[in-house]
């Protein structure tokens, strides 16, 4: 309850116009960590949006894969909820689900492979993500990974999969679950996480925010 204080709402929030995120349109995919599960549906996209100005599209639903056919997944939301309009910058959670649900790691593609990708498997799920977001929006992607208590390293494994996708599809990587800054921050704020993977408002405002307005904004700079 207190890391969800009425004090850190987006409402009582400052607003910078100054910031090199305003009025940039950015698309954010993912599933709780994205939708704000454990901070009353507010996560750091709706900060980004009070604070910086940020035009958010975003697409999340708790418990979510990557991997699958689910008429909630990251496929499917990925083509029904975003239209083939022009974003500045679209952003994905690498999920922490697929693991928790058994889904397929599947492996990477060789480079000259884009297309036809198994989609029952995490790494195929997120081939396709890069296929369509070059091939809709243009723009640059960018995936997140997420804090996670991880005792068998199947979270740090799939993050190391992913940078091995990085070379083939040329996205950006916010890798918070290697971040020792965030993390000691993390641990100085008791109220800034409900769980190992869910951040309270507290949480999102005070720790993730400053660390995704770096990101994206060095993401918009070497566009320029």
């Amino acid at each position: 309850r207190r890391g969800n204080d009425q004090s850190f709402s987006p409402d009582r929030v400052t607003f910078h116009p100054g910031s090199p995120l305003a009025g940039k349109k950015i698309a954010f995919l993912g599933s709780s960590v994205t939708d704000g599960f454990a901070a009353k549906g507010i996560s750091f996209v709706d900060y980004l949006s009070a604070v910086d100005g940020v035009v958010a599209a975003k697409s999340a639903v708790s418990g979510t894969t990557l991997a699958g056919d689910s008429p909630e997944g990251y496929l499917a939301r990925l083509t029904k909820d975003f239209s083939d309009q022009s974003y500045d910058i679209f952003v994905c959670q690498l999920s922490t689900n697929d693991n928790r649900h058994g889904k397929e790691l599947g492996q990477v593609t060789a480079n000259d492979h884009r297309r036809g990708f198994d989609l029952d498997t995490t790494l195929g799920a997120i081939e396709e993500i890069c296929r369509q977001v070059r091939q809709r929006f243009g723009c640059p992607l960018v995936f997140y990974t997420c804090l996670q208590n991880d005792p068998q390293g199947k979270y740090e494994d799939l993050i190391q999969q992913l940078r091995q996708l990085q070379a083939k599809w040329n996205f950006v990587i916010i890798d918070l679950f290697h971040n020792d800054g965030l993390l000691a921050s993390t641990g100085a704020h008791p109220n800034a996480m409900f769980d190992d993977v869910h951040p309270t408002q507290e949480g999102y405002l005070k720790i993730w925010l400053p660390v995704f307005e770096a990101g994206l904004s060095s993401v918009l700079k070497n566009q320029d």
